[in-house]
């Protein structure tokens, strides 16, 4: 896959997602409409997989999610860290003792699997799965989590305009920012853990995770200083290119699979020549 398959990606991904949220703006509030809108990124970016290395290909992409590795500093931050910036967020705007959102714990469990498998966690297999490896091929870990921040920051534009969302009573400035921060962090996290879709799902869910108070605009400003502490401690790699994840297939597969389509192109070119 070359770098310039960014382009298709980022313009069938925004040409997806703002059509039908111009549909659910001005016509309808269709839940499927609303959920192919959030899921285009990570449907495009499993399209052009797929168009590109085919069904195999498709199979080693999706193994990304079994890699689990990685530094235990980042699985705490996963974990507990960034709970803990939320909830700062939300003991400084009050909201921390609001009440709990569920009643129990069997009212709570469908809207975690909600999130956790049906919203926005699905756009990893495009932002991650595709974008992030093609864009570390020409930038520096630090530029490439920069550049995809203020894409996928911008992607989320429309969301402010749909009726019904909890971006209605959100500042769209500090929300973006805290979104490019959380590209910048997601950054090392995935190269340390060589490429890992499950931990670049797990960490949009906990973006997104509805048992959290509302916490904005705090969390996002308390992320962005995260951010600069995550850049400052591993500046020796994230200023580095070539030191980062730069294959969108499992890591060591590309090559191979490549070269399999390859060696299949030649030998039906030399059947047609005879």
């Amino acid at each position: 896959m070359k770098t310039t398959t960014l382009f298709p990606f980022i313009a069938l991904s925004f040409g997806i997602t703002w059509s039908l949220a111009a549909v659910l703006i001005f016509f309808t509030d269709s839940t499927l409409v609303f959920l192919l809108a959030v899921w285009a990124p990570g449907l495009v970016g499993i399209f052009l997989v797929g168009r590109q290395y085919g069904r195999k290909g498709l199979g080693i992409f999706f193994r990304r999610l079994t890699l689990w590795r990685m530094p235990l500093v980042w699985w705490l931050y996963l974990l507990l860290g960034f709970p803990a910036l939320v909830y700062l967020g939300a003991a400084i705007k009050g909201t921390i003792s609001d009440p709990f959102p569920f009643s129990s714990l069997s009212e709570a469990l469908p809207a975690i699997a909600l999130s956790l498998f049906l919203l926005g966690t699905n756009e990893e297999f495009g932002w991650r799965g595709v974008a992030l490896p093609l864009l570390q091929r020409k930038f520096s870990p630090f530029w490439a989590g920069l550049i995809l921040g203020i894409i996928w920051a911008a992607w989320h534009i429309p969301a402010f305009f749909i009726s019904g969302l909890q971006y209605e009573s959100w500042s769209a400035v500090p929300y973006f920012g805290g979104v490019i921060a959380l590209s910048v962090i997601m950054t090392p996290i995935f190269n340390s853990s060589r490429g890992s879709l499950l931990i670049a799902y797990l960490y949009h869910f906990q973006m997104m995770n509805p048992i959290f108070p509302d916490a904005q605009p705090w969390d996002s400003l308390f992320v962005a200083l995260a951010a600069v502490v995550v850049v400052v401690l591993n500046r020796h790699t994230m200023f580095k290119k070539g030191s980062s994840v730069t294959e969108v297939l499992m890591p060591g597969q590309e090559a191979e699979i490549t070269s399999e389509a390859d060696e299949a192109a030649k030998e039906s070119l030399s059947a047609t020549a005879g």
